[in-house]
């Protein structure tokens, strides 16, 4: 008999216009999933992202046709979570909720956290990033200042004015920061600006070349004096060995891999190929924040914000103290359904 499911879009608005090197938003769809279990609810969240050609429409048709996997005892999660793939190849942000929600479902049913589970040491979380996105360099300097609790901060940037944009944020901060360009340069622009940015306090840097340029990420790769991490160019574990020549670090994100299970595998075959690892986020609720966070103690590098650039939030999950979220000892995800407009 199949596990109830239950599926709804919300419209998520943003606290500031939201713009990166590829668009600009003022709001998000996402799609909140319910799996019941007599007196127990799984929650899952899918955050569909235009870059790998998604909305809130195709996760809801994808998940009419991932529902027939829900049949079997929900204690088998992880039997149900490996078969999400075999029914629909793709479609992972619809894969990513049911997978959060399986695993929510099933710490519920132990009474204990999903980092608990997963023998993990909350203690050992990182400090997250707190994202600034591309605007005019009054308005991202704003944003830098409004930003002060957070020790990191992540910088959009994009192909235009990258040296005037960065020299915004410099003005209002001396911190040390990300810079992510999420595709936006070719490779002789990224390395002229990576070896401006060696000299401005710059951590890392995220995805500089299209995802498709393998051979610009060679080569970029042995002449950059900054650590570069790939995100659009990671999927699978399976893309893991091939960007291994290409960056030093990968950025995981459970609606870009199809949710919990793919992660761990992605994260342990980074280990094995010497790369560091950041765990990102799209735009969610608290409800996702909190499905990554539970792995936080396995990476390096944190950047789960999404849930703090939203407005209004039908969750409530963990709270960030001076830059770390800190799980408490709630079963399963540990996050709560609270009044939302």
């Amino acid at each position: 008999m199949p596990l109830p499911l239950n599926v709804r879009i919300v419209e998520l608005p943003l606290r500031h216009a939201w713009t990166i090197s590829r668009g600009t938003s003022t709001s998000k769809r996402n799609v909140l999933v319910e799996l019941r279990d007599g007196d127990l609810v799984g929650r899952g969240e899918a955050a569909p992202n235009v870059r790998y050609g998604e909305s809130a429409e195709t996760v809801t048709e994808a998940l009419g046709k991932l529902a027939p996997v829900l049949e079997g005892d929900p204690r088998h999660f992880r039997v149900l979570s490996e078969r999400l793939e075999e029914v629909l190849p793709g479609n992972h942000a619809a894969k990513a909720a049911l997978d959060i929600a399986l695993h929510d479902l099933a710490g519920k049913r132990l009474g204990t956290p999903l980092y608990r589970m997963l023998g993990l040491d909350p203690s050992r979380m990182p400090v997250t990033s707190f994202s600034i996105g591309i605007d005019d360099p009054e308005s991202m300097a704003r944003k830098v200042r409004e930003a002060e609790a957070f020790p990191s901060l992540k910088i959009k940037l994009g192909a235009q004015s990258v040296r005037e944009m960065f020299g915004a944020v410099r003005s209002a901060t001396p911190k040390t920061v990300r810079v992510d360009a999420n595709e936006a340069w070719t490779p002789e622009e990224a390395l002229k600006h990576i070896e401006w940015m060696a000299t401005q306090g710059v951590e890392l840097v995220e995805q500089p070349l299209p995802a498709a340029d393998v051979e610009g990420a060679k080569w970029l790769r042995q002449r950059s004096p900054l650590p570069l991490v790939a995100d659009e160019a990671l999927m699978m574990a399976s893309d893991v060995p091939r960007l291994a020549e290409g960056y030093h670090g990968i950025n995981v994100k459970l609606q870009k891999c199809g949710g919990i299970r793919e992660a761990l595998r992605i994260i342990e075959t980074a280990r094995s190929c010497g790369l560091k690892i950041m765990l990102g986020c799209m735009v969610e609720t608290s409800l996702g924040i909190a499905a990554a966070a539970h792995l936080g103690p396995l990476v390096d590098w944190l950047d789960l914000d999404g849930n703090l650039l939203i407005s209004a939030d039908p969750f409530r999950g963990h709270p960030v103290v001076e830059g770390r979220i800190r799980l408490g000892d709630g079963p399963g995800l540990g996050v709560e359904p609270q009044p939302f407009p």
